[in-house]
């Protein structure tokens, strides 16, 4: 199966429930638009309604729904994305992922300021994770 072989390593390191999100959504996606990088977006932000990016591999949300602006507005938005982070998420859940990811200086930031801190936080994991 093409989708499982090509599937983003972070989620190869997922639950299996996150990596049969990616690839049903990926199969229809190429049925629709044929094989290609927009497969590929349509995959990960069927991910994203359901898990969030959580260091080097994707979890499970506490609910579902949009993760960010960019989810919430549809294709044509000029929303910026947060890369796999639940900025809809509570500020409360937030400070809870940047102490599970060691951010020093979380009690200061504000909600946006934790959204970036834990993207980079968690770019930094899956760079790591891959050897580079």
């Amino acid at each position: 199966m093409p989708a499982r072989k090509d599937m983003p390593s972070t989620l190869k390191r997922s639950p299996k429930k996150a990596q049969d999100t990616y690839v049903k959504a990926h199969d229809a996606a190429v049925e629709e638009y044929g094989e290609g990088e927009r497969a590929h977006r349509t995959a990960v932000a069927a991910v994203k309604h359901s898990f969030e990016k959580t260091g080097d591999h994707w979890e499970a949300k506490g609910r579902k729904g949009p993760s960010d602006a960019k989810a919430a507005g549809g294709r044509n938005t000029r929303a910026k994305t947060a890369g796999g982070v639940d900025a809809n998420a509570s500020k409360q859940h937030l400070m809870d992922q940047a102490r599970r990811l060691d951010i020093t200086g979380r009690s200061r930031m504000t909600k946006a300021e934790l959204v970036e801190a834990i993207q980079k936080a968690n770019n930094r994991a899956t760079r790591s994770a891959r050897g580079k």
